[in-house]
């Protein structure tokens, strides 16, 4: 199953956490924020389809995500598990850690925001930036 979630860009956009990626609903984004890589998502976890959340939660499924912008596209590979509540109704964010909450979409990632090149990143920076987020679950 696919599923694609579009997003903006912001200017305080860093990318420099080490161990997760996020994208929210949000309008506002502070330097705090350094694992969010896109706000303006069109929904967080509790809006993603029921069958796409079913196949998130099976432990054996693997989780393809990619973030395109322009003509970049950066993957970060993860994995599912039964744990995942998917019910935060604002974000969505991939971890390298096997740590749940709500806002959790996968968990055993092998990529972080601080991952995504450089260039990549100017052009998220730019609140006019238009981008997708694709969820590929097999």
């Amino acid at each position: 199953m696919r599923f694609e979630i579009p997003f903006t860009g912001h200017k305080n956009i860093t990318a420099l956490h080490q161990n997760t990626i996020e994208i929210t609903t949000e309008p506002k984004l502070t330097i705090n924020g350094d694992c969010i890589v896109g706000i303006n998502a069109s929904c967080g976890c509790d809006g993603l389809p029921e069958k796409l959340k079913k196949e998130i939660r099976d432990p054996s499924s693997k989780i393809k995500f990619s973030i395109i912008v322009d003509n970049q596209s950066f993957t970060v590979n993860g994995h599912g598990s039964k744990d995942l509540k998917l019910s935060h109704p604002h974000d969505i964010v991939l971890r390298k850690s096997k740590f749940v909450c709500p806002r959790t979409i996968a968990i055993g990632c092998d990529k972080a925001s601080v991952s995504i090149p450089k260039k990549m990143i100017h052009v998220l920076q730019d609140p006019q930036t238009k981008g997708i987020f694709v969820i590929e679950v097999t």
